[in-house]
């Protein structure tokens, strides 16, 4: 089922858990069956995951749940961005990645008209390259969206994005570097809204930074603790700006059914309030991702 992606995943996985890993997944045995992964003669199922605190907890209940249902699994997390690690997938280096369905979409089709879930996912299903596929779509969702400070907003009259356009002298927006060239960002933003807006590269301090008054907007993600935590006001998108974003499994074509049936039903039990709950026991509690993805699958009955 996997042979034909043998040769650019144990690049990743050489570089990720050492040569002894990558030589016990040439071992011959049958993929189909997990009992063989885990006595090291089957093929592992690598899971990767973005460099993003939230994201490592869904790949880590992915891997914990495929484990537990015999597979050998692989852990390639933290990755980086989807510059970096949708290479590595398309190259056939990792086969299971949980994505979201928005920003996903945008990086295949940049000027995508769809904007609702249903509309996002159908469309992605179709756009993908040959070999990946995109299982269920979860009702959990993690996107962009603006956020200002309560006194900010209230000080400029800020409800909407677009109000925005009414700060002289355009403001200064905080995220990720790449956020430079997101097609939500400064352009869209003066495309859609008439806003105009610099970026400044805050990376994972961009809350600290909104707080601080470093930055007059920041890019945080819908599902971040700490929107609520610290009181920020996300600015509402009335055109659409950011597409729906929910969870959504990104996967090899080849993966096996089994493998599929366990994903997609943790991606039906995966809800946003549950979703934010996991992210607060990370952010807040700060609690490492395995022993949260364990909890979630035991308590979600996937673990005895």
């Amino acid at each position: 089922m996997f042979t034909a992606r043998n040769k650019g995943r144990y690049a990743l996985v050489a570089a990720a858990v050492g040569a002894s890993l990558a030589l016990a997944g040439c071992a011959q045995g049958d993929p189909l069956d997990p009992g063989s992964g885990s006595e090291g003669s089957g093929e592992p199922i690598v899971v990767g995951s973005q460099a993003y605190y939230s994201n490592e907890i869904i790949a880590e209940i992915y891997a914990q749940a495929l484990e537990n249902a015999g597979f050998d699994v692989e852990r390639t997390f933290n990755i980086g961005q989807r510059e970096t690690y949708l290479p590595a997938i398309e190259g056939g280096e990792v086969d299971l990645f949980p994505e979201y369905t928005g920003n996903l979409l945008q990086y295949y089709v940049p000027d995508t008209e769809a904007t609702t879930a249903d509309e996002v996912y159908a469309e992605l299903a179709v756009s993908l390259p040959d070999g990946l596929q995109v299982l269920d779509q979860s009702p959990a969702t993690d996107q962009n969206s603006y956020n200002v400070t309560a006194e900010y907003a209230e000080a400029n009259g800020l409800t909407t994005i677009a109000d925005l356009a009414n700060i002289e002298g355009g403001v200064v927006l905080g995220g990720r570097p790449e956020l430079e060239k997101r097609p939500y960002g400064p352009t869209g933003l003066k495309e859609f809204y008439g806003v105009t807006a610099t970026v400044q590269a805050t990376g994972d301090t961009t809350v600290e930074s909104l707080l601080e008054g470093v930055v007059d907007v920041g890019n945080v993600y819908s599902a971040d603790p700490r929107i609520e935590q610290f009181g920020l006001v996300t600015l509402e998108d009335p055109k659409g700006l950011f597409l729906a974003s929910n969870v959504v499994p990104l996967a090899a074509a080849d993966l096996p059914q089994e493998v599929i049936d366990i994903i997609d039903e943790i991606s039906a039990a995966l809800t946003p309030e549950g979703l934010i709950g996991l992210n607060v026991r990370s952010t807040v509690d700060e609690e490492s991702a395995e022993a949260i993805a364990t909890d979630w699958l035991t308590e979600n009955g996937f673990l005895g």
